[in-house]
C-alpha cells in the first residue's frame, strides 16, 4: 500500500482545486482560493496581496499557521489540518463609508455562525466583537485589519482538535467542534458554507450602503449575541476598565453598556469578559 501523503487520516488536506471548482463561479464573490500547507500568517499573506493590488474575492487558507495573531497580538495556535485557518480580502468601496467597515468582523461571525450550526450540528453563541462560544468555550476567533482601501478578515477556527492539544488560555477556555461533539468535521463543507455565507450577507450588506439594520444583519447579530444581557467587564484599549450589563448593540457595531450609576456607553473596541 502506498504510503498516505499526510500523517493524520482524520485530517485529510482540502483540495483547492475543488474548492475552486465549487466556489469560483460566474457572479460569486471569490475570485480565487490560495491553499497554502504553511505560512505564518494569512492575514499578513492576504494584506500583501491587497497592496499589490488583488482584487476582492481572494481567499488565503493554510493547513498550518506557525505566526497566527489574535486581537492584541495574541498568538493562535492549531496542529496541522487542525482546524479551518483563512483569511478573506474584501474591497467596499467609496459607496460604504468607512465607518461601516467595523461590521466587517461581526459579519463574518455571524456567517461562521451559521455555517457551524448547519454543517457541524452544534449550538453555538457570539460573544462581541469578535469571538464563537460553544459550550461557553473559545471555539473560533475573528480578526479584522485595513489595508490600504481593502479589509483583510482573518477566521481561525478549531474543528478537529482534541482536548488535550488546545491550547492553555487565560481567559475563556478553548474548545473545538469536535470536543462539542460535532456531528460533521469534515472541514471541506465547513468552509464552504462558511465562504457562501460571507458572500452572501456581504452582498447585502454591500447593496444597504453598509446599512446594518437595512439589510438584516444588525438583527441577527443581535439573536446571536451571547454578551447581550450579560453583566460584562470590558478593558478598554490604552487602559481603563467598564463594568455594566451589555444592553444592546447598536447600529455602528457597538457595544453598548449600562453602568450601575444608569450611565449609557459605546464601546467600539475593548476585551469583554463575561461575569458569571
Amino acid at each position: 500500500m502506498p504510503a498516505s501523503p499526510y500523517t493524520d487520516l482524520d485530517r485529510p488536506p482540502l483540495s483547492q482545486r475543488s474548492l475552486e471548482r465549487a466556489l469560483v463561479t460566474p457572479g460569486s464573490l471569490w475570485t480565487r482560493i490560495d491553499v497554502r500547507a504553511q505560512t505564518t500568517s494569512t492575514n499578513a499573506d492576504a494584506a500583501a496581496a491587497a497592496m499589490r493590488g488583488e482584487p476582492e474575492g481572494l481567499v488565503v487558507v493554510a493547513e498550518e499557521q506557525t505566526a497566527g495573531r489574535g486581537r492584541r497580538d495574541r498568538q493562535w495556535t492549531s496542529p496541522p489540518r487542525a482546524g479551518l485557518t483563512l483569511s478573506v480580502l474584501l474591497r467596499p468601496g467609496p459607496a460604504i463609508p468607512t465607518g461601516a467597515y467595523g461590521w466587517l468582523p461581526l459579519l463574518a461571525g455571524v456567517a461562521l455562525l451559521e455555517a457551524v450550526q448547519r454543517v457541524a450540528e452544534v449550538e453555538a453563541a457570539l460573544k462581541w466583537p469578535n469571538d464563537l462560544l460553544v459550550n461557553d468555550g473559545k471555539c473560533a476567533g475573528i480578526l479584522a485589519e485595513v489595508a490600504g482601501d481593502a479589509v483583510v478578515v482573518g477566521i481561525g477556527l478549531n474543528v478537529s482538535t482534541r482536548a488535550e492539544e488546545l491550547p492553555e488560555t487565560t481567559g475563556l477556555p478553548a474548545t473545538s467542534l469536535k470536543v462539542a461533539g460535532a456531528a460533521n468535521a469534515d472541514r471541506d463543507p465547513l468552509l464552504r458554507a462558511l465562504l457562501r455565507g460571507i458572500a452572501g450577507w456581504y452582498g447585502g450588506w454591500r447593496e444597504a450602503g453598509g446599512d446594518a439594520e437595512l439589510c438584516g444583519l444588525l438583527a441577527a447579530y443581535r439573536r446571536e449575541c451571547a454578551t447581550i444581557g450579560r453583566e460584562v467587564r470590558v478593558l478598554l484599549p490604552g487602559g481603563g476598565e467598564l463594568r455594566g450589563e451589555a444592553t444592546s448593540v447598536d447600529g455602528d457595531g457597538q457595544l453598548v453598556i449600562r453602568t450601575a450609576d444608569d450611565i449609557t456607553h459605546r464601546v467600539s473596541a475593548g476585551d469583554v469578559l463575561h461575569v458569571r
